[in-house]
Parts: C-alpha cells; sequence; structure tokens
C-alpha cells in the first residue's frame, strides 16, 4: 500500500488493486479508489460486501467459471450496502483445459445490468497452469481481443503492461510490451471513432 499511495501522490491517479481478504480492506480503502475483486474470490460475499461497505468504486472481476449473467447476485450484494458505484470485469471462460476463450455476448449482457463493463484482454489470453508449474500465455492475440472487444462495446479496457513482459515475475506471457502500448492504444481508438 506504501508504494501504491506513492504512486498515486506523485502521478495524480486514481488507483485499483486486488483485496484478498476482509482484513486487508480497510487499509486499502485509504489508498485505493477503486477495490477490485479478483476472479477467484468474486463469489465470497464476505469480501464482496466488506469492500462495498466502504463506500469505493468495487471492481468485480467475472471468474472464469461464471456465466455473465451470474454477476447479477454480485451486484445485488453490493447494492444492498447502498454503493451503486460498480464495474463489471470480463476476463474470459474456462474451455477445457488451460485455455481461456471469450464470449463477446458476455460485454452486451453485463452491460444491460447498468454497470460499466471492462475488458481485461490480458488475463483473457492466460493459459492458466499452461506451462506446467505456472501459467502462460498467448499475448499475441491481447490486439485483435482488445479492437474486437471496443467494437463490441465495453467501456474501457484492462491491461497489464510490462518493460519486459519476458522478465516479468507474474503473468509475464500474457503481459503487452509497453513499447507497444502506445500503437495498441491507438488502434483501439480508431476502432472506436475517437482519433
Amino acid at each position: 500500500m506504501d508504494i501504491l499511495h506513492k504512486v498515486k501522490q506523485k502521478l495524480n491517479l486514481p488507483i485499483l488493486s486486488d483485496v484478498h481478504s476482509c482484513e486487508e480492506i480497510s487499509a486499502a480503502a485509504k489508498v485505493l479508489d477503486v477495490l477490485q475483486i479478483p476472479a477467484f474470490l468474486c463469489r465470497q460475499t464476505d469480501l464482496v460486501v466488506e469492500a462495498a461497505k466502504t463506500g469505493k468504486a468495487v471492481n468485480i472481476k467475472k471468474g472464469q467459471f461464471l456465466a455473465p449473467w451470474d454477476m447479477q447476485p454480485l451486484i445485488k450484494k453490493v447494492e444492498s450496502t447502498g454503493n451503486k458505484s460498480i464495474i463489471l470485469t470480463e476476463r474470459g471462460f474456462s474451455l477445457g483445459y488451460n485455455n481461456l476463450v471469450t464470449d463477446f455476448r458476455s460485454l452486451a449482457i453485463m452491460r444491460a445490468f447498468g454497470y460499466p463493463v471492462i475488458y481485461d484482454a490480458t488475463h483473457s489470453v492466460q493459459l492458466p497452469g499452461g506451462k506446467g508449474g505456472s501459467s502462460g500465455g498467448q499475448r499475441e492475440f491481447v490486439a485483435g481481443l482488445s479492437r474486437a472487444a471496443v467494437a463490441f462495446g465495453c467501456d474501457g479496457l484492462f491491461l497489464e503492461v510490462h518493460n519486459c513482459p519476458d522478465r516479468a515475475l507474474c503473468d509475464g506471457p500474457n503481459q503487452v510490451d509497453l513499447m507497444q502500448l502506445e500503437q495498441l492504444l491507438q488502434q483501439v481508438k480508431r476502432r472506436e471513432g475517437v482519433a
């Protein structure tokens, strides 16, 4: 939290990060602008409700094991606290062993619930356990999937970026190289009709 606080102060940017337990939420809410519920923890009622009680925006990443309509009960859990600052994130669906796929219909289905939907392009190309002892990834598909998600109507993109993805300590195989980020964002903006 100290590092994230320094980044927030220095760059004057809103900060988002995961919370993994109810015990972390109080300290995290002092720094974070958005409390993110990781995909594998998205059905943990106590965690979702405690995060919502802070009044901070809550980003719920859809578990790889959920259908898009399964997000409605999670929305209701957040809303039960009076918090209406909700973001939903699509990050692919498990299809067979070590493979995630994106069903772009889920973006439209979740948007119909009345909250912004983000497409996590880098985790959607992850190959969970694909390298035996760790996850693999197919970063070569990030740009195309990002363009498709924006064309389909997501409200934003979640991209993990690293200056040397092959040396990243976590999720390197699915991260975007920092040197390619500007080009990707320009492509996405053109697809959106912004640039």
